[in-house]
């Protein structure tokens, strides 16, 4: 009959290997109706989103929600900008940071509350060196080696 309601998390892997998170936050979205609906369905990518602050509001740019399948001419365009929902105790302690030091503010994951709500999970970080990356990898490598271990000892 209808679609098929996924409604699963969408999650920015290559950040958690490109950036050191020090603090999350959970923001609102503003969206449109065809761009909920396409979300609900896992239409969505945030590989190549990013945040800026936009005259003190906080915006998420780049980030890909698919054209719902069944909108009309009233349908979204898939990489607007999208304004996020945050206290404003948590929007001047992120503008702050952002200005006076190295960090910046990264879209890490996209799921729904459990109100129903689409929510984006923020994280300030600070971007990783080079030795950091490989060192990332190594840890990754020697508890993927130890899991295999484990494995083959039960």
């Amino acid at each position: 009959m209808g679609t098929k309601l996924v409604t699963k998390e969408i999650v920015n892997r290559k950040a958690k290997f490109e950036y050191s998170f020090l603090q999350m936050f959970e923001a609102g979205i503003v969206l449109t109706g065809t761009e909920v609906k396409a979300l609900r369905l896992g239409l969505a990518n945030l590989n190549d989103a990013y945040c800026l602050f936009d005259h003190g509001n906080l915006v998420v740019k780049n980030m890909f929600i698919s054209e719902y399948d069944h909108g009309t001419v009233y349908n979204h365009d898939s990489r607007r900008d999208r304004r996020l929902l945050l206290r404003k105790t948590e929007l001047k302690k992120m503008e702050r940071k952002v200005t006076e030091k190295g960090f910046t503010i990264v879209p890490y994951r996209l799921y729904f509350s459990e109100r129903g709500f689409a929510k984006l999970e923020v994280a300030l970080a600070q971007g990783k060196k080079a030795f950091d990356k490989r060192e990332s990898i190594k840890e990754r490598d020697s508890k993927r080696d130890m899991d295999r271990l484990k494995k083959i000892k039960l």
